[in-house]
């Protein structure tokens, strides 16, 4: 199984009502917002979208209504971030029964395991289905690296991929060029540092502002690929303040505070997380404000489902 491993995927979040319920009519308005600006994919159940507090019920409920939502007009992925095997490989194999495109797989959760049992763990599942596998390497929150010399043993499997690179190292996707060429899809996984990475040859942008800003998140990675980068970088230093809420312990909290100031999203988390408060609140919401004040206009056809960007 097979597609094309580029442009924005948003790693959605996911919508609660007031008594914590999914609340797919308040989803299906940011997905909508998403297609309108013309995103390449989709990911479900990542940390954006709360996986630690969604059930496997609920998974599969937003994955089911996803792939319906999206008619195929983009791939729908689906995260898998379990503390045992045998259950990744389980989600693995009803994700692909239930018709996801793809997957994106993080190390063994909860167990700081070493080289070789992050390596069968990854293996395992990869082996357990024809689906194609983004590997999601973030040492930062998740305390594990996948390091060159792992990926080396990974690339034997032909559907892992793509790798969702997170470990705020700019320099490591030239490394992982040097080293693979085009044999791994690389995405930026961190906001800030991804009009960077863009521009050092990732294929791709897998990301969090996107929610709430999918069109200016578009725009920069059209701009980029059509090598207009004065462009994008002049977006880029408009965005950073916000997009530097996608590297805090907050970041649900606060993306979902920007989804509602851009009236695609609503603020409510499932518990333990609870609502921004008091002065944290006000700072986010100042930061938000003070970017919607000075919202930039977009070059022409930089975003939307049929525009194509022109390069210089």
């Amino acid at each position: 199984m097979k597609f094309d491993w580029k442009g924005v995927f948003p790693a959605v979040t996911t919508k609660f009502t007031e008594n914590e319920d999914l609340d797919l009519e308040a989803f299906d308005i940011n997905i909508n917002a998403q297609l309108e600006a013309g995103v390449d994919g989709v990911i479900l159940g990542g940390s954006l979208g709360e996986a630690s507090v969604l059930t496997e019920d609920e998974k599969f409920t937003l994955l089911k209504h996803t792939l319906k939502l999206v008619d195929k007009k983009i791939p729908v992925i689906l995260n898998i971030a379990e503390q045992s095997t045998h259950k990744a490989v389980e989600i693995a194999k009803k994700a692909y029964e239930f018709g996801a495109d793809g997957l994106m797989l993080l190390p063994p959760m909860r167990y700081s395991a070493d080289e070789n049992e992050i390596i069968v763990y990854l293996t395992t599942i990869a082996e357990s289905t024809p689906l194609p596998i983004m590997i999601y390497n973030n040492p930062v929150d998740y305390k594990i690296e996948i390091t060159l010399d792992m990926f080396e043993r990974l690339k034997a499997y032909e559907n892992i991929q793509a790798i969702k690179e997170s470990t705020r190292d700019i320099i490591n996707t030239t490394r992982l060029i040097n080293r693979f060429g085009d044999r791994f899809k690389i995405f930026t996984g961190v906001d800030p540092i991804a009009t960077e990475s863009l521009i050092m040859g990732a294929h791709g942008w897998v990301a969090g502002l996107v929610d709430a800003f999918p069109k200016e998140t578009v725009a920069i990675y059209r701009l980029v690929k059509a090598g207009r980068f004065e462009e994008a970088i002049a977006i880029h230093r408009w965005f950073l303040p916000v997009l530097e809420l996608d590297i805090h312990p907050k970041l649900v909290q606060y993306i979902k505070l920007a989804e509602v100031a851009t009236g695609i999203g609503t603020e409510k988390v499932r518990a333990p997380r609870l609502p921004l408060t008091g002065a944290e609140r006000e700072k986010v919401l100042k930061i938000i404000n003070s970017a919607l004040a000075v919202r930039p206009e977009l070059p022409e056809g930089s975003w939307g489902r049929l525009n194509k960007v022109v390069a210089n």
